[in-house]
């Protein structure tokens, strides 16, 4: 239903390293605004009760086991646990039962878009333990791990697999007691972050990551020439990284990592967050695809949020960039009756995603939406 040319050598590496001074003035003015009232634990959780119950309400077959109902019920399940409401552990429970708790794919599958699922079966799981609602995940896992090409580490081409993928394999290894998971899940990643396309899709002059190779420096850019640095996949990266370090422990050898790079991308996004909350479809062009979009800003939500919380940064300097997040997001993209908006539609590029509008929407916007507010609820609530 409705509702409302390639850069080449040394100049793509100029565009690059130059990606966040490109983004001066009004955007960076907005990072350091007045911070707007934070508001009380009860106050966002009424929110996120009435988005998640619009949602419910609409959609009475709870849908698809594939990544992006996965990330819906992953922030489902968050909110219940906050909330302790019965109803939102019977949706997921049925949803996931619907699907035996498999993956899409099989227990063969290397696909990190696959085994996203796992992450909502492992939460089932520390609710109501039963080994066969983590079997499918752990076995493919475990086949990645320890007998299907265990060597082979490229699996994650794109920065959306760190939050796909990363989580299942912090949580099985913790789980289990076996470092093994842990040292696979840092190989992927690293692969990801230092190789992949050549240089890897971390930009370590400014801490943000490119979605895929196709985007590298020499490759796609924007129509005014700047680089496509996209805020949804970043926010994916924020995710996979804040799911992670919830579960790995302090002494983990990679948490240092995770913890700082997360810090990096946290820190980099609040200096071109608008003045309105939101982020821009692409950080380094704010005239590309401009306007509100509320995935990206709802995973930013999140990992600013968490970064707080975890001390990995200032309070005083990022509580204000949470708090603008959530009242623009609460203000502009969600509806009186809970629908919320201007979700960029699934896509592997921004250009795909379009249009933007209030009356867009998709599940794992609403996920993500869900995942963001309900950390900043318990930071509010600290």
């Amino acid at each position: 239903m409705h509702r409302r040319r390639l850069l080449s050598g040394a100049a793509a590496l100029t565009a690059s390293a130059s990606l966040l001074p490109s983004l001066t003035g009004t955007a960076q003015a907005a990072a350091r605004a007045a911070s707007p009232g934070l508001p009380s634990s009860a106050e966002i959780t009424a929110v996120l009760r009435r988005v998640a119950d619009q949602w419910i309400g609409a959609h009475t077959d709870p849908g698809d086991n594939g990544w992006a109902n996965a990330t819906f019920f992953s922030g489902l399940l968050a909110l219940q646990r906050l909330t302790g409401s019965p109803r939102y552990l019977t949706y997921a429970r049925n949803w996931a039962e619907k699907h035996a708790y498999g993956l899409s794919g099989g227990v063969t599958t290397r696909h990190a878009d696959n085994h996203n699922v796992g992450q909502a079966y492992l939460d089932l799981y520390e609710i109501e333990p039963d080994e066969s609602k983590i079997s499918a995940i752990e076995e493919s896992l475990h086949r990645m791990v320890y007998t299907d090409q265990p060597d082979k580490n490229d699996d994650w081409w794109w920065d959306d697999a760190l939050h796909m993928a990363m989580p299942p394999f912090a949580r099985i290894g913790v789980l289990r007691g076996d470092p093994r998971y842990g040292d696979k899940l840092y190989a992927l990643y690293n692969h990801t972050k230092r190789l992949e396309g050549g240089p890897g899709l971390y930009d370590a002059g400014t801490g943000l990551w490119y979605r895929d190779k196709r985007f590298l420096p020499g490759g796609i850019v924007s129509p005014s020439g700047k680089p496509v640095v996209w805020s949804r996949g970043n926010g994916w990266v924020a995710g996979g990284h804040t799911k992670t370090l919830k579960v790995l422990p302090p002494g983990e050898r990679h948490t240092g990592e995770y913890r700082e790079t997360l810090t990096r991308l946290v820190t980099a996004a609040a200096r071109v967050q608008r003045t309105d909350g939101f982020w821009n479809v692409n950080l380094a062009d704010p005239a590309h695809l401009p306007g509100p979009e509320t995935s990206g800003t709802s995973f930013f939500l999140y990992g600013t949020a968490y970064a707080v919380r975890a001390r990995l940064v200032d309070r005083s300097a990022y509580l204000p960039v949470a708090a603008r997040a959530w009242n623009g997001l609460v203000s502009t993209a969600v509806h009186p009756d809970g629908f919320l908006g201007y979700v960029q539609n699934v896509g592997d590029r921004p250009e795909s995603s379009q249009p933007v509008t209030y009356d867009s929407t998709a599940n794992f916007g609403v996920g993500a939406f869900l995942l963001g507010g309900t950390e900043l609820a318990r930071l509010a609530g600290s």
